[in-house]
C-alpha cells in the first residue's frame, strides 16, 4: 500500500505501508543506530516524534518480548529504508511489521532516508505527517504545519505511572533471564520519579543495590521525603522540560535534603530546578554511537542518547559545573553540584551501547548515597 511522508517546510517522500495504517503526526528526527529499534519503540521519550532510523536494513531481527522499554509503543510513526519481514534471531517471536500493526503504529518503508536525514540535519527536525489514506502532497503539508511545536509541550505527565510501586527485577543474563536479586541485598532506598522511565533503567538501579520505590511525576516531594530515602532519582522522559513547572518546583524541595541523580529529562529538569535553562537543538542527538567525555577521567564514553533539548551550563554557574561533554557538538551530556550530592547525565548509561561505558555512572550514585548518610 502506498504511503506517504510530508514534512511541515513542503518537503514530500513517497514509499510504502508497513505496520498500521491511516494518518500519523508528530516531529520527525533521525537516530543513528544499526541496531536496537525494539528500545527505540519502547522509549517514551519518544512520544510525539516520528523516527527515522538512518541504518537501511531494519526488522530482520524481529520482535522479542524481552528487550522492551516501556509498557506500550508511544512513538506516533517509524520510518525506514528497506524493511525486512523475514526476520531471523533465537528469541524473536513476532515481526516488526506486525508489532507496530499491533500496536496502532503507521509505519512507512521505500523512501530515502539517506535524503530525508540530510534534509533534516541542514533545516533542523520539523513535523510531519505519514499518511496512507491521503496521498495528495498538498493537502498533507497543510496537515503537517497545524502540528504542535514539540517547543512547550509537556509530554511527561502524560506518559508517567498513575501510583507508587515497588521494582525488584535486575539485569539480564544470557541464559538465566533477568535477575531477581534476594531483598537483603537491596540496601539503599532510591525513590525514582517516573517522566517516561525505562525499564532497564529501573534495573540498573536494582543491580546497584538500590530498593527502587517508583512514583507519578506530580508525586509530592513531602511524601517523597516521607519514606526516608537515600536517594532520588530523575528519569528519561519526552518533550520540553521547561513547561513542568509543577515538577521542577517539586524537585527543589529536594535539593540540599538528600543525594539526586538524573538521567535526560530528568538531567533537564534538574537544571532548571537549580535555576538555570534550557534550549532547543536543531535536530537533536538520537542514536548509540555517540562519544562522550568524562571530565573526571578524560575517558572517552560511547553513549546511547535520545534528547532534543540541552542544558545551558553557563546559566548554572553560580551552581553547576560540566562533568560531561559530547564530542561531536560540544553539548552538555553531564553536570554536577559544586557543594552538594547532585549529579546528572543527558545520555543514557542502561543502553549499554559501549558496551557497559557508562554503567559506573550507577554506581557513582550509591557512592553518593553512601557518603551522605
Amino acid at each position: 500500500m502506498k504511503a506517504v511522508l510530508a514534512l511541515a517546510d513542503g518537503r514530500v517522500f513517497e514509499g510504502k505501508s508497513f505496520g498500521a495504517t491511516g494518518e500519523a503526526t508528530g516531529e520527525v528526527v533521525f537516530n543513528t543506530a544499526m541496531t536496537g529499534y525494539q528500545e527505540v519503540l519502547t522509549d517514551p521519550s519518544y512520544k510525539g516524534q516520528m523516527v527515522t532510523m538512518t541504518y537501511t536494513q531494519i526488522g530482520n531481527t524481529g520482535i522479542n518480548p524481552e528487550d522492551i522499554e516501556s509498557r506500550q509503543l508511544y512513538l506516533s510513526g517509524f520510518i525506514v529504508k528497506e524493511y525486512l519481514d523475514c526476520y531471523s534471531n533465537w528469541r524473536a517471536t513476532m515481526s516488526l511489521a506486525a508489532y507496530l500493526k499491533e500496536n496502532g503504529v503507521v509505519g512507512i518503508q521505500g523512501l530515502d532516508t539517506r535524503s530525508l536525514t540530510r534534509h533534516l540535519r541542514d533545516n533542523g527536525a520539523q513535523n510531519g505527517i505519514i499518511s496512507t489514506t491521503d496521498h495528495d502532497h498538498h493537502s498533507l503539508v497543510k496537515k503537517a504545519q497545524a502540528v504542535p511545536s514539540m517547543a512547550g509541550l509537556d509530554l511527561a505527565t502524560g506518559v508517567s505511572c498513575d501510583s507508587p510501586y515497588r521494582w525488584t527485577e535486575g539485569l539480564w543474563k544470557l541464559g538465566e533471564g533477568y535477575s531477581h536479586p534476594a531483598p537483603n541485598s537491596l540496601k539503599h532506598k532510591v525513590v525514582a520519579y517516573d517522566f517516561g522511565i525505562k525499564l532497564n533503567i529501573l534495573r540498573c538501579l536494582v543491580a546497584a543495590g538500590c530498593d527502587v520505590t517508583v512514583v507519578p511525576a506530580t508525586f509530592p516531594a513531602e511524601e517523597a521525603l516521607a519514606m526516608k530515602p537515600d536517594g532520588i532519582f530523575l528519569s528519561n522522559g519526552p518533550g520540553d522540560p521547561e513547561p513542568m513547572t509543577e515538577v521542577i518546583d517539586n524537585i527543589r524541595k529536594f535539593i540540599g535534603e538528600v543525594p539526586i541523580f538524573g538521567i535526560c529529562l530528568g538531567h533537564q529538569l534538574l537544571g532548571l530546578a537549580l535555576g538555570g535553562r534550557t534550549v532547543k537543538l536543531k535536530f537533536g542527538n538520537h542514536g548509540s554511537n555517540l562519544p562522550v567525555m568524562d571530565l573526571a577521567t578524560r575517558k572517552v564514553e560511547i553513549t546511547a542518547q535520545n534528547h532534543g533539548f540541552s542544558v545551558d551550563i553557563v546559566s548554572l554557574s553560580h551552581a553547576g559545573e560540566l562533568a560531561h561533554e559530547n564530542l561531536n557538538d560540544q553539548t552538555v551530556e553531564g553536570m554536577r553540584h559544586k557543594t552538594l550530592p547532585i549529579f546528572s547525565v543527558q545520555h543514557h548509561p542502561e543502553a549499554s551501547p559501549g558496551p557497559h561505558d557508562s554503567h559506573y555512572l550507577f554506581g557513582r550514585f550509591v557512592e553518593m548515597m553512601e557518603r551522605d548518610r
